[in-house]
């Protein structure tokens, strides 16, 4: 982290707690903040079957909880960047981790079906913060190069939550039942909270804060999402992981009805996507100072592209079997982290004015892509392998138009990404 002390906060900003222990134990810090969101979402995942039976749901109603999960996240996510503008970015942390934690107790107390969803929604609410916060932490200390790398770094940490989560909630199911889940996420929020409050500093001076106006907030969502540059970075980020998220969507009916494994072993699922999302967030850390956008990006594509086409390929012929209907998956999200840096840094300079809401954006459309693979797709596809592999391909070339427009638009503006290395501090 020697790149920290090499950019010292600029005047004004308020000392952080904790001094240069802070800057060490940062990049984990908010990775564990980026985490809550992953975390909730397949921790989880293999006690969907004993959450049915206990509130007599059949599976598909048990799937809405995710649903019940990701729409107010999407919509919350849009707020979240806004109001750490507003307020700064400690303190809107501090109060929603509180929010989280509660929610969760909420979910360990659920007495129906419908009280779960309404917990999972105020879960959902909170759950954003992290991710959106986070972002914003690392554009207000770097740019160029030094953001990307940090977010690599953060990446790395954060990759490990997907499959740790199935994990943990696999053995938490197995000993103690799913209310123990629920417990876990308790403890977590409130262990995170304690570490924040103590050793997360604050990055946004007030001097730099901008007023939680009504007309200025819509105003700079009209301006943002009226940017189709933006929007199609920000499609295109949301949608590489979506291909992907189909399978998590879709994790206890790929994992025991196709794979046939029980629940505690779906690592067999996460173990490979965890594998891929480290290696990628590796290699984007470093082709951040050595790589083009344009060199590292089209790497990414072509990476995701032979991944679907041999996910397609392997299912077209053979029925589902390890490790042969993972190990496409592998290789693809280490395309779409190596990607993932490059899409969000480009996006959010474009709006350099208003990082924490773009960052918002950015985290709606991905949460609301989330949503609509949960709750539409993945029922359609999860019956077969090879129906899995087709959704997965339908989303990835969906993702890939959007980024090519993008190509098309600075084409068309005469623009080009830059030929120098990814840290370069310009968007396009």
């Amino acid at each position: 982290m020697e790149a920290c002390k090499e950019n010292p906060p600029p005047p004004g900003r308020p000392a952080a707690p904790g001094g240069e222990g802070v800057t060490r134990a940062l990049p984990a810090l908010l990775a564990a903040l980026s985490a809550i969101g992953p975390f909730s979402i397949d921790a989880y995942l293999p006690s969907f079957r004993a959450i049915g039976d206990t509130f007599g749901a059949p599976p598909a109603v048990v799937q809405q909880t995710l649903t019940a999960y990701f729409v107010p996240f999407a919509a919350m996510t849009l707020w979240h960047g806004v109001v750490s503008d507003a307020f700064g970015r400690r303190r809107v942390t501090l109060v929603l981790l509180a929010a989280f934690a509660l929610a969760s107790l909420g979910c360990l107390c659920a007495w129906s079906i419908g009280s779960l969803m309404v917990f999972r929604a105020l879960q959902g609410m909170s759950a954003g913060a992290g991710v959106v916060i986070g972002r914003a932490i690392v554009r207000d200390l770097h740019e160029g190069a030094e953001a990307r790398r940090l977010m690599g770094r953060i990446a790395t940490v954060f990759a490990l939550a997907p499959a740790v989560a199935p994990l943990v909630g696999g053995w938490l199911q197995a000993w103690f039942g799913w209310r123990s889940v629920f417990a876990f996420m308790v403890l977590f929020a409130a262990t995170l909270w304690a570490l924040c409050r103590r050793h997360l500093p604050e990055t946004l001076p007030a001097s730099a804060r901008r007023p939680l106006n009504a007309k200025a907030v819509l105003s700079g969502y009209g301006r943002t999402f009226g940017s189709t540059r933006f929007m199609a970075l920000a499609v295109a980020l949301a949608l590489s992981f979506g291909a992907v998220f189909l399978y998590i969507a879709s994790a206890p009916a790929f994992v025991v009805d196709i794979l046939g494994q029980s629940e505690t072993r779906f690592i067999w699922l996460f173990g490979p996507v965890t594998a891929g999302l480290v290696l990628g967030a590796r290699g984007a850390s470093f082709a951040a100072a050595r790589w083009s956008n344009r060199r590292a990006l089209t790497t990414a594509y072509a990476i995701m592209a032979l991944a679907v086409g041999a996910n397609l390929a392997e299912h077209a012929w053979r029925p589902a079997s390890l490790p042969w209907s993972v190990l496409p998956l592998s290789i693809y999200v280490l395309g779409s982290a190596l990607a993932a840096p490059s899409l969000t840094v480009m996006a959010l300079d474009l709006m350099p004015q208003n990082r924490g809401l773009a960052s918002s954006c950015m985290s709606c459309l991905q949460t609301a892509s989330n949503a609509f693979v949960t709750a539409a797709l993945a029922p359609v596809f999860w019956s077969s392998a090879l129906n899995l592999s087709l959704g997965m391909a339908l989303i990835f070339a969906t993702g890939a138009a959007a980024y090519a427009v993008y190509l098309w638009l600075i084409r068309a503006r005469s623009q080009a990404l830059p030929d120098g290395p990814i840290g370069a501090n310009r968007a396009v």
